[in-house]
């Protein structure tokens, strides 16, 4: 389906469903296409060599002259972190908040586009039009400063697009869920909601903010020597509270990390922790008694290159963890993080430093809405359509579930690539379109499942193996082939030689037309390489031959 009839209206996710993470949302209608959040994924163990990944905006490129503005619904990583590495291909204006526009400028700014990015700030509660659609802005809380919601008004009904929520009513930094407006989407027939499916599984209710200010309090009067604290650099609540929690104590809070000093100077440009406690720089940290100091550091992720992760080492600059300090986690782990967060916690104990996370002590609250605060907002916007996202399908088929259960009368569930129409008439899926994803491989994008990063991962499990065959024009050898291995366990060097004479015995079983033609003997060869490697070891290397004719 190219184009959008203006009779109907669709909705289609290319990131984010079926998956905590790299969203990206579109909303079709009337020729036209609209395009909510642009955000990353961070890479796991199975793409060597990866930081990051990112949908794969193929489809919404190829219509990028239909495409009327990219909204951006909160400054999370997963929803605006891929704006800078695919705005090139798309080329359309961006819309978001004060404070998302702030962070996604430093983005830019590093990336060489600050002044080619078109950005609009749109005030919090904000109405505005990118034709044929109306938005307006509304006021959620989440674990980030200024996350909205959308109501997105097209002529079939309004469709209430949630982005990252919960219901804290207790922030402690920006305002309260707008819970009127919520009720008011409702009261005028809400066609669609498209919600946020992370905690569907967790009873009751996310929890507050300022509940965990008060636990950290307590926790960190309680230690002795140097305490090292990590949480999401987004979480800037959370930070002010571990800084408040220092000063309590009589400590000097100490900011260590880029994305946590970025994040502070974006939210004090927009009006935010005007009265944050002084902070001491990292270089002047170490002069302080131990008991005086308090790290707040990156890396609850366990980020080989964060704050945290150079203090488990032993090789930050300017701080150091030792025996009776203390680092606290007050943070959850993402799902995929387990053993690098497994890792570091591990190399801080070695060093004799305690760890504590949320299962030893009340630290940490998600940002995202349990089961509870769920049916509170389906009974607030009683919507005809429920699709959830945000989350993997497990998430999303118990979320339609709890849409049911609340009465709402329609649910589909659209992993990414899955077309929907949601209007006229019933729901239903209508088409499925190439949903790929891109990993950014040093400078630039290449394919997830693409020729170079399979031929890594073959590298990272298999080893490498190459052969160099030099051979006159009948194809008749004039020297031994030479071999060489790489991640291939061969300290007696019985497998190179078995190699060898493998090599030599197939150039001899090979006809005189076989000779003739090099790329037939490159395969025989590979072949050759690859049977004595899984003979010793039952490994298939990623093998090249290279053929010298004299």
């Amino acid at each position: 389906m190219t184009v959008p009839s203006n009779d109907e209206l669709l909705f289609l996710a290319l990131g984010g469903a079926g998956e905590i993470g790299m969203n990206l949302n579109l909303y079709g209608h009337a020729g036209k296409w609209l395009m909510v959040d642009l955000g990353i994924g961070f890479a796991d163990d199975t793409m060597p060599g990866v930081d990051v990944v990112m949908p794969d905006p193929a489809f919404i490129v190829e219509r990028r002259a239909d495409l009327v503005g990219i909204v951006l619904t909160h400054a999370h990583e997963d929803h605006l972190g891929a704006v800078a590495d695919l705005w090139p291909r798309l080329k359309a204006p961006v819309y978001a908040t004060p404070f998302a526009a702030s962070v996604l400028r430093r983005k830019l700014i590093e990336a060489g586009l600050r002044d080619v990015v078109p950005v609009t700030e749109i005030p919090l509660g904000g109405r505005f039009e990118l034709a044929p659609f109306e938005l307006e802005m509304i006021t959620m809380t989440h674990s980030i400063l200024e996350p909205n919601a959308l109501a997105i008004r097209t002529k079939f009904g309004t469709v209430f697009h949630t982005g990252d929520w919960k219901i804290d009513p207790e922030p402690l930094l920006g305002d309260t869920t707008d819970e009127a407006m919520l009720k008011r989407i409702g009261d005028e027939g809400a066609l669609a909601m498209i919600c946020d499916s992370t905690n569907v599984f967790v009873e009751g209710e996310a929890g507050s903010e300022a509940k965990v200010r008060a636990n950290l309090e307590k926790l960190v009067r309680g230690h002795k020597g140097r305490v090292a604290v990590t949480c999401f650099a987004s979480n800037l609540a959370r930070v002010e509270s571990v800084a408040l929690a220092a000063v309590a104590a009589g400590r000097h809070p100490v900011l260590s990390g880029r994305a946590l000093q970025r994040m502070v100077e974006a939210a004090q440009e927009c009006g935010y922790l005007l009265d944050f406690p002084e902070c001491v720089p990292e270089q002047q940290a170490g002069f302080l008694p131990c008991d005086k100091v308090l790290f707040i550091c990156t890396g609850s992720q366990g980020e080989p290159r964060a704050s945290m992760a150079k203090l488990a080492n032993g090789d930050h600059r300017d701080l150091v963890l030792e025996e009776g300090d203390t680092a606290i986690f007050s943070s959850r782990v993402i799902p995929g993080n387990e053993r690098s967060v497994g890792r570091l916690q591990n190399a801080l104990m070695a060093r004799g430093v305690e760890v504590i996370t949320d299962r030893e002590a009340d630290i940490h609250v998600s940002g995202h809405p349990a089961r509870d605060e769920l049916v509170r907002v389906y009974q607030w916007v009683r919507p005809k359509i429920a699709v959830p996202v945000h989350g993997e399908v497990r998430h999303m088929v118990e979320h339609a579930a709890l849409a049911r259960a609340c009465q709402v009368p329609e649910t589909v569930v659209a992993p990414n690539g899955t077309l929907v129409r949601l209007a006229p008439g019933p729901a239903e899926i209508v088409d499925h379109v190439p949903s790929g994803r891109l990993a950014r491989d040093g400078d630039g994008l290449v394919p997830l499942d693409g020729e170079s990063l399979r031929e890594r991962r073959k590298l990272l499990w298999n080893g490498a193996a190459a052969a160099t065959l030099v051979i006159d024009r009948h194809g008749r050898a004039v020297a031994p082939p030479k071999v060489s291995l790489r991640g291939i366990d061969d300290a007696q060097g019985e497998i190179g030689e078995a190699i060898v004479a493998g090599l030599s015995e197939m150039l001899a079983d090979l006809s005189a037309s076989e000779r003739g033609d090099d790329a037939r003997i490159e395969e025989a060869a590979r072949q050759a390489v690859r049977r004595v490697v899984r003979a010793h070891l039952g490994k298939k290397p990623l093998t090249d031959v290279h053929i010298v004719r004299i």
